[in-house]
């Protein structure tokens, strides 16, 4: 049987989506099915003093208006429980907490019913004054004690403030980075059905387990009567780790009616019922001698957080293990604001603080007067500079050197505004990734058909990444199957537990029990057991490796774009990644989740932007026409390479998570590559054109 894992095998749902045929959650129309319609709070901050619901129940087809005065009686928020898996009370109580939060839910025949009814419902309000600009507010920053993950906020090594002053050279400037929104292609969704006792949901849900705990607890229901299901996501991106209100309003409707009922967020509701990336403020302080030696480095960011939740987006924690240098300061701080709560979103925190760090790194490199390639070689640590304890492996440096070979980088003219193609300025830029590898606990079941057949079980998700075709390789590879005779069932809750879809853990975590399923199974087989109906459950912990070595992936991105020397306006010509993420399971979706995370840097520097209206505390830019992403004219030539690892400390399998790390970088290196064809300097992200016109028209 020859190898497959690592093949470039085309994705075994592939058909079923470009067929019409894979169901997404909305997809899902049940027998007497109705249909809910979120009716959203239009302040920002204060209570309801009347809500009147008397015309939405007059209206032909309405079955239900649920407001915070006949809501069933739900669990309150436990501080106690796992994050992902905490109640999520629906019109708890009268107060507004933020703009678009769900006052009602109305319910009827159809979907147009429904939303017409929401209309008519008339809520008065009393307003009291809110929190709503990060600047504003940045008196009250305090400081969290640890981040999301569990990392501290603050860490020290050496005497930061006085080497920084004792250097001949230094950087100390602010970046400012803005509100992001997943913007998946689909928004969150959710059908509910009951059934003698026992519900069940249909719903995007990127952490089928966590979900159900999540709707459990906020019904005060045991988790074995609810089974969430999830095979198909169309995006996630962090954006549906959560279970947000349409799930809990399904459930909630279905019970008091006894029929099932589908509620799916419109577009605009998606950015203020569900998470965004938070706004952040970053201090980043470079020192060095003049060969490039960094003596002392410090990264600092303000972000903003809600009153009631408890996310901290990790932002300067790989920056601890970035680079050396033995005087040291990272600090996260927060300030609340009555905004919609942020949440994790692809890559959170290393995506906004190294878009960052690695331009401070581009400052520092072009006011040495030194290759910002070579600085980056110069300031390769030999162990983590903050835990010292050695990688796992390391290989920033090759990704550096292969990228600089492959991209032409030796053409590159370190003085800005020197190159010109006609109207346009060109230049290129480069920037380091990093991003740091998970394992978490995680089971998988494999049964036999009979002796040629084979049947993968377990509640991982698929969100565009490619889980039901590498997990049919290793399947495949480990029993010497062809491919197309593995089956794999994914987000049933009923399956064996996984962490999900995120992190970038979810491939390496959940192959890893399943290689283990595997490795069972063929002892079993090989003991002389009939193969028909056998099947055995493996599972995978982290242990010690975590702990004895600093895991990460890397890459190393380049750019070249040209700007615009009349207009200002900037295009992308070339992007190049090349990264180091372990053992590639298979090499076709591994580098289209690769190049889909350096189009989403491409996107955060030059594009994304939520813009909050400080008078309101509403996003104002909440659709796809008014909050900008890349289209297909935005991004031209896109290439990402990887460079053969096994990383024996990571897993059985040697992999490393990679949806992420794409991501990572990307954006500082389009701003640096702007500076280099224009001598533009925007630390204010996006790089629009009227932040580089001012700089054009002075030269």
């Amino acid at each position: 049987m020859a190898h497959v894992l690592g093949v470039p095998i085309d994705r075994i749902d592939g058909p079923l989506k470009v067929g019409g045929t894979a169901k997404y959650a909305g997809d899902n129309w049940l027998d007497r099915m109705a249909h809910g319609w979120i009716v959203p709070a239009t302040i920002a901050c204060g209570h309801i003093t009347s809500i009147d619901v008397t015309a939405a129940k007059r209206m032909p087809g309405v079955l239900l208006v649920m407001t915070h005065e006949n809501v069933p009686h739900q669990a309150l928020s436990d501080e106690h429980a796992e994050r992902h898996a905490q109640p999520r009370p629906v019109l708890a109580d009268d107060e507004i907490k933020h703009f678009g939060q769900p006052v009602a839910l109305v319910v009827a025949e159809t979907p147009e019913i429904a939303r017409a009814a929401a209309t008519v419902v008339r809520v008065t309000y009393q307003k009291r004054d809110g929190a709503f600009a990060l600047d504003a507010n940045s008196d009250k920053a305090y400081d969290p004690g640890k981040t999301a993950t569990g990392l501290p906020a603050k860490s020290t090594l050496g005497d930061f403030d006085q080497a920084f002053q004792a250097a001949p050279v230094r950087i100390d400037a602010l970046y400012r980075t803005p509100y992001q929104n997943h913007a998946m292609m689909e928004p969150h969704a959710s059908v509910a059905a009951w059934q003698d006792g026992k519900l069940t949901v249909i719903c995007s849900a990127q952490l089928v387990e966590a979900a159900r705990h999540a709707i459990a607890s906020t019904l005060e229901l045991e988790p074995d009567k609810v089974e969430v299901i999830s095979e198909f996501v169309g995006g996630g991106f962090g954006g549906k780790l959560l279970v947000y209100a349409d799930a809990i309003f399904a459930a909630l409707a279905a019970r008091v009616l006894g029929r099932p009922v589908r509620v799916v967020l419109t577009r605009q509701q998606v950015f203020h019922v569900a998470s965004h990336r938070p706004a952040a403020i970053q201090r980043v302080r470079l020192a060095a001698e003049s060969d490039g030696t960094l003596t002392a480095l410090a990264h600092e960011s303000l972000a903003q957080v809600t009153r009631a939740d408890p996310f901290v987006e990790p932002i300067v924690s790989s920056t601890r293990s970035l680079y050396a240098a033995d005087n040291r300061m990272t600090r996260m701080l927060v300030a609340a604001l009555d905004l919609p709560a942020p949440d994790s979103m692809r890559a959170p925190g290393d995506a906004t603080g190294s878009i960052a760090v690695e331009q401070a790194m581009d400052e520092l490199a072009s006011k040495l007067g030194i290759d910002p390639v070579e600085l980056r070689v110069r300031n390769e640590p030999k162990e983590d500079p903050e835990r010292h304890v050695p990688f796992s492996t390391r290989a920033l440096v090759p990704c550096l050197r292969e990228g600089a070979r492959r991209f032409g980088w030796d053409k590159r003219n370190p003085k800005p505004g020197q190159l010109r193609d006609g109207q346009w300025l060109l230049g290129m830029g480069v920037a380091a990734a990093i991003r740091g590898n998970y394992l978490r606990p995680a089971e998988a079941r494999v049964t036999m058909r009979d002796a040629r057949h084979a049947v993968v079980e377990m509640d991982m998700t698929d969100i565009g990444t490619g889980s039901y075709t590498v997990f049919a390789q290793i399947a495949a590879e480990r029993l010497a199957l062809p491919v197309e005779n593995v089956e794999v069932k994914l987000g049933h809750s009923s399956y064996p537990d996984t962490p999900g879809s995120g992190g970038s853990f979810g491939a390496s975590s959940c192959g890893a029990a399943l290689h283990d399923a595997c490795t069972k199974l063929e002892a079993m087989l090989q003991s002389g057991m009939g193969a028909q109906g056998l099947s055995a459950t493996g599972k995978v912990t982290p242990g010690d490796e975590y702990k004895k070595f600093s895991q990460f992936s890397y890459g190393a991105h380049f750019v070249e774009v040209g700007v615009d020397g009349t207009t200002g306006e900037i295009r992308l010509r070339r992007m190049l990644g090349v990264f180091a993420a372990g053992r590639i399971l298979n090499a076709k979706t591994a580098r289209s989740q690769l190049i889909g995370g350096m189009v989403w840097g491409a996107s955060a520097a030059l594009h994304e932007d939520a813009v909050v209206d400080p008078r309101f505390g509403n996003f104002i830019t909440q659709d796809l026409a008014n909050y900008h992403v890349p289209v297909h004219a935005d991004v031209p030539e896109v290439e990402a390479v990887m460079l053969d690892e096994f990383d024996r400390h990571a897993n059985v399998l040697g992999s490393k998570g990679l949806g992420e790390l794409g991501i990572c970088g990307a954006g500082a290196a389009v701003a640096n590559a702007v500076y280099n064809a224009c001598g533009a300097r925007v630390r204010d992200y996006p790089i629009t054109l009227d932040k580089v016109l001012p700089v054009l028209l002075r030269g």
